[in-house]
């Protein structure tokens, strides 16, 4: 039996991170992991570097990059004549990033003499033994079980995957060919950024969401902005939606579904995409015969240090509480990692960022507005906000995307920073700098007082902040 001080089950964001800094630290680290190739390789990274976060951003790319030189190019004095969309080989360079991702994976264990086992990892008997399943069966002993295996997408009662017409994340980074019609149950991030990819390529898209209020989790503010920018790109959002049937024909798909105003509608597609959540990847790690703690909902449960309820287990990313984001689990893999050398590290999950990759971009970190209003007649927070729009930043205009706005908000008496929102080009990017100074507990003025490069989108953080005491010098 091979005995590891520590064993990572899951080889996505969460686990392998936290399998590498394991390794830095002096420990005797090993991952598992079962995802394999149609060829039947190994394919580390999880559902964010197979099916998820890397290949999503690539279709992204390809797909905008499309789009410009559709519509966009002549703007510029580009013409383009003759377009021709080559689907196959947008897929390809695809899975050509995706494996890219999976190779920088690999050779990280070897640099970091991390060993990795391709199979199904599970309790034996005991939570120190950990078995491996697969096409060379082991028996592991560790002195430290760190349990990272994700998420699956959710379906919906009645319309299981078949990822031919009914589609998860999976499928709709996979279609062989542009559906005339595609519909989307979910407007997430995952539904948004799909719609808009297979939008750009030509498809009409209809996305159908249950909750009354689109993109609730972001600022209100943001999600209106949101709305109109995909209003007028042809997406078509449904709020407010029950589904009631959904059935599929040999190539088509009908969804029965009643829409806000209470009238019963049907939409009829050729590919429909579901995503409405994802659910904790806890069956088969024998959780029961060890008894280890999962919650209600299945996740596995956990404290703030995302100690388990057994000695030496720990659980990060996807299957335990807070948001379902890779770089979220990375930071508890790399704090679980230092915790077990008897290090103090700490997750701030009040400055994890979020994004979502449509065009423009969506950002944003800390508190909305909505949340302080509900909030402050219980706390007495008062909050001043600044905006500013990417239509009067320099850089923006030379790009040609002025689309959006950055929104600052801070404490009304301390201007401390309480949260940033942002919709407009390189979003993602720009996001950084606010999480930084919430991380060093900054003010708004902080951030308005810092040279910004001139020309830059930068900038509108910088007057965004600054028009928080109404000083923005551009508008």
């Amino acid at each position: 039996m091979k005995s590891f001080d520590v064993v990572v089950i899951g080889g996505g964001p969460a686990g392998y991170i936290a399998a590498i800094r394991a390794a830095q630290l002096g420990l005797s680290a090993a991952c598992i992991d079962e995802w394999k190739s149609a060829d039947g390789k190994p394919m580390l990274g999880g559902t964010c570097t197979n099916v998820g976060c890397i290949p999503s951003k690539a279709l992204l790319q390809s797909s905008e990059n499309y789009e410009q030189a559709a519509h966009g190019f002549a703007e510029h004095g580009v013409r383009v004549t003759g377009l021709e969309l080559d689907l196959a080989q947008m897929l390809k360079r695809k899975d050509k990033v995706v494996k890219s991702s999976n190779d920088g994976i690999l050779y990280l264990f070897k640099k970091n003499k991390v060993t990795f086992f391709h199979g199904r990892g599970s309790f034996g008997g005991s939570a120190s033994e950990i078995l491996v399943s697969g096409a060379q069966s082991e028996t592991l002993a560790a002195k430290n079980v760190i349990i990272a295996t994700g998420s699956s997408p959710r379906s919906l009662p009645g319309a299981d995957f078949d990822e031919k017409l009914i589609l998860s994340n999976t499928g709709a980074l996979a279609m062989p060919e542009v559906p005339k019609r595609l519909g989307v149950i979910g407007a997430g991030v995952i539904g948004l950024e799909m719609g808009s990819v297979w939008r750009r390529l030509g498809s009409e898209v209809v996305i159908l969401e249950a909750l009354p209020t689109f993109l609730g989790a972001a600022d209100e503010q943001i999600a209106k902005e949101a709305w109109k920018v995909f209003a007028r790109q042809g997406l078509g959002i449904e709020l407010g939606v029950t589904i009631s049937k959904v059935s599929t024909e040999k190539k088509s798909v009908s969804v029965q579904y009643i829409s806000s105003d209470i009238s019963p509608k049907t939409l009829e597609c050729d590919r429909l995409v579901v995503s409405i959540g994802r659910v904790a990847n806890t069956a088969g790690l024998n959780a029961a015969a060890v008894g280890l703690k999962l919650d209600e909902r299945g996740f596995v449960a956990v404290d703030d240090d995302c100690r388990s309820n057994l000695p030496g287990v720990w659980a990060v990313g996807d299957v335990v509480r807070g948001p379902m984001l890779a770089h979220k689990g990375e930071e508890e893999g790399v704090a679980v990692a230092e915790r077990i050398v008897g290090q103090k590290p700490h997750v701030n999950f009040d400055t994890i960022p979020w994004v979502i990759y449509t065009t423009p971009e969506i950002a944003w970190v800390g508190k909305t507005e909505q949340q302080l209003k509900g909030e402050g007649k219980a706390s007495g927070v008062d909050y001043r906000v600044g905006t500013f729009p990417f239509s009067a930043n320099a850089r923006a205009r030379a790009l040609g995307d002025t689309s959006g706005l950055v929104k600052f908000i801070s404490n009304k008496k301390t201007d401390q920073i309480l949260g940033v929102h942002i919709i407009g080009p390189m979003a993602s990017e720009l996001i950084a700098e606010a999480v930084v100074a919430m991380e060093f507990g900054a003010a708004a003025e902080d951030i308005g007082m810092i040279c910004h490069a001139h020309p830059s989108l930068s900038e509108a953080m910088k007057d965004a902040a600054l028009a928080v005491d109404k000083r923005a010098l551009n508008i």
